[in-house]
């Protein structure tokens, strides 16, 4: 796997060179292209030059202990850096996924359990906010539709960060909050005290750069305008700002009727409806990849349970990673640190073996 650090350390050379060029910030989408390259060959330079450092000092270590018991105490400690930063090399070479810089555009449905599934969707929503929130994240609502307790029955936000980092990217962190996320409790409608279970969907896209990242004719979209409508289904508008755009060739459907104005809805639709797009040409590009891509711990398939809320035993468990914890309170106040490092580390893993295999 090292033999590939030499051609990264030269790209990391002609990058430099490249963004000293004015022409490269006279175009907006090449310059955060170069700079999100820039950014992940950074963390492989300074690692690989940590590495060659720890070695050289290893080798000097055992070379100086031949004259000197004294240097011979150090050897240990030596090692053990030089395996860390070894290891911390080696996971960095590991293929990226292409999309991890990205924002995403997140939906949260109600499932099964009704009004407690549309109340959990809710939370959710606050728990995925404050962790933006904590991450210096930008958050924009898109669309709600509330349900007549409160809940959403379906809501989406689009989630923004800061860093041209590949590995601080919220796509990075994020991808892997797709799926049924379940929950026991006593809902507030319940009398009795009896925990129920019920289950809110997760969805989570990447969001496309440029409007023309991602080619969409008109002549394939079918747009519909329509007076938007609140809990219980009575109107809360008295124009036809609603806007629902079916995509025809694939048949993705994005509603919006959040903003009071039409054109804010069409264009928050046609956010939405570009990261379906080009989520569903990755799964396609999945799909015909290598066991490599297929062995990642996030996997396409929507249906899948990927966590327990037990809100009786505050505990937190992720059924991909065995991750488990009792600090459910701390999690739905946005303290997902830990549970989104569980699948980053077990994604790692999958990948160290699949290259493993391949080598």
């Amino acid at each position: 796997m090292f033999e590939s650090v030499q051609a990264l350390i030269d790209e990391h050379r002609r990058v430099q060179e490249e963004l000293s060029d004015p022409a490269v910030h006279a175009d907006a989408a090449r310059a955060k292209r170069v700079n999100r390259r820039y950014a992940e060959l950074s963390r492989i330079v300074a690692a690989h030059d940590a590495w060659v450092a720890a070695i050289d000092d290893l080798e000097a270590a055992r070379e100086l202990a031949k004259d000197d018991a004294a240097f011979a105490e150090e050897i240990p400690s030596l090692e053990e850096n030089a395996a860390q930063t070894q290891e911390r090399l080696r996971r960095l070479l590991i293929p990226r996924d292409p999309d991890d810089a990205r924002d995403v555009i997140m939906e949260i449905k109600a499932g099964e359990g009704g009004a407690e599934s549309a109340l959990f969707a809710a939370d959710l929503l606050r728990m995925y906010m404050q962790y933006a929130a904590h991450k210096g994240w930008k958050t924009e609502l898109l669309d709600r539709n509330e349900s007549d307790l409160g809940g959403y029955k379906d809501v989406q936000i689009a989630i923004k960060g800061s860093s041209s980092d590949p590995a601080q990217g919220v796509w990075a962190h994020l991808k892997y909050e797709g799926g049924v996320h379940r929950v026991q409790r006593v809902p507030a409608t319940e009398s009795q005290g009896r925990i129920h279970t019920s289950t809110t969907g997760v969805l989570v896209f990447p969001e496309v750069d440029e409007p023309d990242e991602v080619e969409i004719s008109q002549n394939d979209l079918k747009i519909d305008v329509y007076r938007s409508s609140g809990p219980g289904g009575q109107s809360v508008n008295t124009t036809d700002s609603a806007v629902r755009i079916t995509h025809l060739p694939t048949g993705i459907v994005v509603s919006m009727q959040n903003e009071k104005s039409q054109l804010q809805n069409r264009e928050a639709a046609m956010r939405v409806l570009r990261a379906r797009i080009l989520a569903k040409q990755q799964e396609e590009r999945d799909a015909a990849a290598s066991d490599a891509r297929k062995s990642q711990i996030r996997g396409m398939d929507r249906s899948e349970r990927i966590r327990t809320y037990n809100f009786p035993e505050n505990r937190i468990a992720d059924h991909r990673t065995g991750f488990k914890a009792y600090n459910l309170d701390q999690v739905m106040d946005g303290a997902l640190d830990p549970l989104i490092e569980s699948a980053i580390s077990a994604d790692e893993e999958a990948r160290l073996a699949a290259v493993g295999q391949d080598s």
